[in-house]
């Protein structure tokens, strides 16, 4: 999020991309698995001072994975596809990839020496002879085929890369394989976005008050200052607040400080009874 202020015009917002994660998996919609990318997502965008549009999950069905992916990339959104990239029978991902492109799947070059390099390297720590022709090993260099056009995201974990096509981007299901992935394609592809320190959020605890009688100053609020959000979180039964409402904004800390000092003026209009004031960046 950019903008530009003059002390006689209000700022002006130029959106950054919005960013969606998709999650694949039968395992994680049966319960078998629980999923830790999104909040891990969030972290690393948040250290980066971006943000999280949205996320989807899917089971391992080709035709929802194809539909959704579709949607990814008409949407010219940033996305990250977490799993389903391997060679067994369930990970369809790839194929629905192509698929959504209206394209081939390819051996990628980069992608088959990387496995080839991975190969070698097992069959050194079992202490056997590197065999390339072996079926297994052949088996193994599907993991690099990927729609015609993409380029590979390097895997530190095991060589066994992920790929790109245009804004949406492919990693494993595996945490430990996917999340610094996602680091190297923020990092590398979308540094140029990084606004470290320019997110925070301020808001204020508001006893007794009702959100649709709040509402109104929330959309003024937001009217007012273009590229800050307003956010409401109701609480019934929170343990040292009780029943209130956490009432604030979010955005660039010029436009927060402006945004939030409006918010409070608004809430004294109301004779609202305010409690602790909160701010995280």
């Amino acid at each position: 999020m950019t903008h530009r202020t003059t002390p006689e015009t209000p700022s002006i917002s130029v959106p950054s991309p919005s960013i969606g994660l998709i999650i694949i998996g039968d395992e994680i919609l049966s319960g078998k698995r629980a999923d830790k990318h999104l909040p891990r997502v969030v972290e690393l965008l948040k250290a980066r001072g971006l943000q999280l549009a949205y996320a989807d999950y899917v089971g391992d069905s080709p035709d929802r994975i194809t539909a959704t992916l579709q949607r990814a990339f008409a949407s010219g959104d940033i996305v990250f596809s977490c799993g389903g990239i391997g060679a067994t029978p369930d990970d369809h991902t790839r194929q629905c990839a192509a698929r959504a492109l209206g394209v081939e799947l390819a051996l990628h070059p980069q992608a088959q020496a990387l496995i080839r390099e991975r190969m070698q390297d097992m069959a050194r720590e079992q202490g056997v002879p590197y065999e390339p022709d072996r079926s297994d090993n052949i088996h193994r260099l599907n993991m690099g085929m990927f729609p015609v056009g993409a380029s590979i995201i390097p895997n530190p974990f095991n060589k066994i890369a992920g790929f790109t096509c245009g804004s949406v981007h492919f990693v494993p299901g595996f945490p430990v394989m996917a999340w610094p992935m996602i680091e190297w394609v923020l990092d590398q592809h979308y540094s140029h976005l990084h606004r470290v320190a320019a997110w925070i959020e301020r808001s204020v605890i508001v006893y007794g008050a009702m959100e649709a009688t709040l509402t109104p100053l929330m959309e003024r609020i937001e009217q007012s200052y273009a590229g800050v959000k307003v956010f409401s979180l109701p609480s019934v039964d929170h343990p040292q607040h009780g029943r209130h409402i956490e009432l604030g904004v979010k955005g660039e800390p010029g436009l927060v400080e402006l945004a939030y000092k409006a918010l409070l003026t608004g809430l004294n209009l109301f004779e609202a009874k305010l409690g602790p004031e909160l701010v995280q960046n």
